[in-house]
């Protein structure tokens, strides 16, 4: 979708990746960092384009931060489910977990992941345009 210029949640090309929202919003700003190669691990990518993509990942999680008003960055390089280099962009809130984790504190992946990807927080327009802007902007910086 993003090579034929359809994915609506793609904010920007960076030359080793791809900047995109996340369809679903349960933490505000969650965004992804898809590697442009297709490897499965870090250690797979050439040493120098490694070092390129940790740098620009580093860059969008600052432009995440800032656009989205973080308290904290979570930021997570798994895999598990898609076996293709990419990370996940949490800004983080005082809260944000209500009342799971402990007391309302701890890693994303403790929220089910049936409400995380409830369509109550599906991204759509127009706040997809406005976050996409948001994001735009920061990175712009």
């Amino acid at each position: 979708m993003i090579k034929e210029g359809s994915n609506p949640y793609l904010v920007k090309e960076l030359s080793t990746g791809y900047v995109v929202l996340g369809d679903h919003q349960y933490f505000k700003g969650y965004t992804l960092f898809l590697a442009k190669q297709h490897v499965r691990e870090l250690h797979d990518l050439d040493p120098e384009t490694k070092l390129t993509f940790l740098d620009q990942m580093s860059q969008v999680q600052e432009a995440v931060a800032k656009a989205f008003g973080a308290e904290k960055m979570n930021v997570e390089l798994l895999g598990n489910g898609d076996a293709h280099l990419h990370w996940h962009l949490f800004p983080r809130r005082a809260g944000d977990m209500g009342t799971y984790g402990h007391q309302g504190r701890g890693p994303v992946w403790w929220v089910p992941f049936e409400e995380m990807t409830d369509d109550s927080v599906r991204l759509q327009e127009p706040e997809l345009s406005q976050m996409r802007q948001a994001l735009l902007e920061a990175l712009e910086v």
